[in-house]
C-alpha cells in the first residue's frame, strides 16, 4: 500500500511540474485600458481637462474665451467650443469634436492658426489619453 501511495503522490508531483512549465511558456497577458476610447467619454476628458487647466487655472491664453460643452449630440460628435467671453452666441473660434470608437478627434477654428494652436493640440492629445495635468 505504502508502495502505492508513493507513485500517485511522484504522479501528482510530475503534473503539477508540467503544469508549472506549461504556465512559465504562455505569454504574459497585457493589462487592459481602463478609460473609455469611445467619443463620448473621450469628449468628456477633454472639456474637464479644458475648463480646468483654460479656464479655472485664469490662464492669460484663454482669457478672450468662454467654454461652451456640447457633450449630448445627436449627431454623435460630441464637442467642445471656445466662443468670444463677450459674445457667446458668435460664431466659434475653436471646435475640437470626436466621432467613433475609437474617437476620431478633429480641431478646428481661427485659433488653431495661430501660436496657441500647438499647445492645444498637446493638451487635447493628453487628455483624450487619459492625462489629467495642464
Amino acid at each position: 500500500m505504502p508502495r502505492l501511495f508513493r507513485h500517485d503522490a511522484c504522479k501528482a508531483a510530475g503534473l503539477i511540474l508540467a503544469a508549472a512549465a506549461l504556465a512559465a511558456c504562455q505569454p504574459k497577458p497585457q493589462p487592459s485600458s481602463s478609460i473609455s476610447r469611445a467619443a463620448l467619454p473621450t469628449m468628456e476628458r477633454i472639456a474637464l481637462g479644458a475648463n480646468a487647466c483654460w479656464f479655472k487655472s485664469g490662464d492669460t491664453a484663454f482669457k478672450a474665451y468662454r467654454l461652451a460643452p456640447e457633450l449630448n449630440s445627436f449627431s454623435g460628435r460630441p464637442r467642445i467650443l471656445l466662443v468670444p467671453r463677450n459674445s457667446p452666441e458668435s460664431r466659434p473660434m475653436l471646435v475640437v469634436q470626436a466621432e467613433g470608437n475609437p474617437a476620431k478627434l478633429d480641431a478646428f477654428g481661427p485659433v488653431m492658426n495661430e501660436p496657441l494652436s500647438g499647445r492645444i493640440a498637446t493638451d487635447v492629445k493628453r487628455w483624450a489619453n487619459g492625462g489629467k495635468g495642464c
